[in-house]
């Protein structure tokens, strides 16, 4: 699986995370704004199990932002790693 689609999995499931009653429940709506410190460890090839974990680590609702620390595994091995930003807004 290429780098940028595990990237791009990740922010949608971060995006999952934002509409938790936990998290506020958000409806608003929410926008990707940035990723960083992105680590590829090792390779996902055809058959592998993906398996993503995304974390609010830091939540500022007067801002509207939201930080998260996303990590994907294969066989219990880290295989990607990297933080995401999101911003709630309108359109």
């Amino acid at each position: 699986m290429p780098g940028v689609l595990m990237v791009e999995a990740m922010a949608q499931v971060g995006g999952v995370v934002m509409l938790q009653p936990e998290v506020g429940g958000s409806r608003e709506n929410f926008f990707f704004a940035g990723v960083d410190k992105v680590r590829f460890r090792k390779p996902v090839v055809a058959g592998d199990t993906l398996v993503m974990r995304v974390t609010l680590i830091k939540l500022q609702k007067q801002f509207g932002i939201a930080k998260m620390e996303g990590k994907a595994y294969v066989g219990g091995d880290l295989v990607c790693e990297g933080e995401f930003l999101m911003a709630t807004g309108s359109n």
